[in-house]
């Protein structure tokens, strides 16, 4: 089964999601999966404003996800231990990650060199990947959000209450061919 799932540091969903994929993948799930970026930053600019990849202060979120592309698409062997400390260092850790020492301390805690990383950031590749990743994920599925499921044309918001459970992951993968359900949403969650 090949498909993307979206992802910002920002999301405790899209925690919940990419570690569920992660899993299933580690466990040997025949998922070919891309893990594609999304700015929950950009997301939430205004029209006719500069986008958050290009401002001197970028936007909550956006150098996490500069590292993590840095990682995915240039150590790739290390992005399912990065993506997961990145993750991590937000949600469990409660870390700024808009300062690059947490990012650097989260990469070198799992393996990878993060003055390599930073220096990959540096280079400016990582930003201009996120600008056209995100702005491809916006026009061309209409995403709005993380974590989103993509399966050739069709593109699905989901929210997974617990962490982990790739499960989870493969029964919201089986409803995604199934266009004749367009929301499913609880009015309330039992806890």
């Amino acid at each position: 089964m090949q498909f993307a799932i979206t992802f910002d540091y920002l999301c405790p969903f899209a925690r919940n999601a990419n570690e569920a994929v992660l899993t299933g993948l580690a466990e040997g799930r025949d998922w070919q999966v891309t893990f594609r970026p999304f700015s929950l930053a950009q997301a939430h600019v205004a029209d006719g404003e500069p986008p958050v990849w290009d401002r001197p202060e970028p936007g909550s979120g956006v150098l996490a996800l500069q590292w993590g592309l840095a990682v995915r698409d240039a150590m790739p062997e290390l992005f399912p231990a990065v993506h997961r400390a990145l993750f991590a260092a937000r949600h469990d850790r409660g870390l700024d990650i808009k300062d690059e020492a947490v990012l650097a301390e989260a990469v070198a805690a799992v393996g990878a060199d993060p003055d390599a990383v930073a220096e990959i950031v540096a280079g400016g590749g990582p930003r201009k990947v996120l600008a056209v990743e995100h702005d491809e994920a916006v026009e061309r599925w209409e995403v709005f959000g993380v974590p989103t499921f993509i399966m050739g044309d069709e593109a699905v918001f989901v929210r997974f209450m617990e962490r982990d459970r790739p499960d989870d992951v493969a029964r919201a993968l089986d409803l995604i061919p199934w266009t004749d359900l367009n929301e499913f949403k609880r009015t309330r969650v039992p806890r």
